[in-house]
């Protein structure tokens, strides 16, 4: 009992320490490239940091595979990413629904203007094909599978280790990502993205604890839906 004891401790820390030192690192080096490249300061800390995580894991023995990138084993396992997807898709519009309409029941006045920094942070996207399609591979490179390895399979991951034993695990393996993606998008979005973006993390990391640590349907829901909207700039439809 002592053996195992000693053992879930040092799983603990590790755990522990692999959260502070690749969180620190993603905030301190998008702190360090903001003034260099802030449009694209973000996705090139995360890509960078996924690169590091990916080499580091692999020292350890590990894989993604065990964070939520796993082979889908026969036709049944990929058939299932559709009601998935599906399911992902309603958690999203049903916590987007339900903030909007929160806070309109509440009068939060700031939930209902758009921050002047979201449109300059994408540039002058309508109609301009080349920049559309810089951020069309930002979408489904760093935001699909980037942010959805790092927030949901890894912090997750790791947290769920830290947190083992302990009553409401899940709900805090979700909710401390949730909160620090909000506030990884807050400094664009301001204190209405933080709550918004903060809500669709906890969709998306509820969906991923109840399909068994599955990233790939909360990264196609975030994939597709980032299409949407940087398609919709693109075209400049009135939506």
């Amino acid at each position: 009992m002592g053996i195992m004891s000693s053992i879930q401790n040092a799983s603990r820390r590790t755990a522990l320490i692999d959260l502070v030192v690749f969180v620190a690192f993603a905030l301190i080096s998008k702190k360090l490239l903001d003034p260099i490249i802030w449009r694209y300061a973000g996705p090139v800390t995360l890509v960078t940091t996924l690169v590091l995580l990916t080499a580091y894991m692999r020292v350890r023995g590990e894989s993604w595979a065990s964070m939520g990138l796993g082979a889908l084993p026969g036709v049944r396992a990929k058939l299932l990413l559709i009601p998935q997807t599906m399911l992902t898709f309603a958690a999203f519009a049903g916590v987007v629904a339900a903030v909007l309409f929160g806070s309109q029941a509440l009068g939060l006045e700031f939930m209902s203007e758009m921050p002047e920094g979201v449109e300059e942070r994408w540039g002058d996207i309508r109609g301009n094909l080349q920049l559309y399609l810089v951020w069309m591979l930002i979408v489904w490179t760093a935001a699909a599978f980037g942010e959805e390895m790092f927030f949901r399979g890894f912090l997750i991951t790791r947290l769920m280790t830290v947190f083992e034993g302990v009553k409401f695990a899940p709900v805090f393996a979700v909710v401390l990502p949730a909160l620090l993606f909000g506030y990884g998008h807050m400094y664009y979005q301001g204190l209405r993205g933080f709550v918004m973006t903060g809500a669709i993390a906890l969709a998306f990391g509820t969906m991923f604890l109840l399909f068994k640590r599955n990233l790939y349907p909360v990264i196609l829901v975030h994939g597709i839906v980032d299409s949407i909207g940087f398609t919709a700039r693109f075209m400049d439809w009135d939506v």
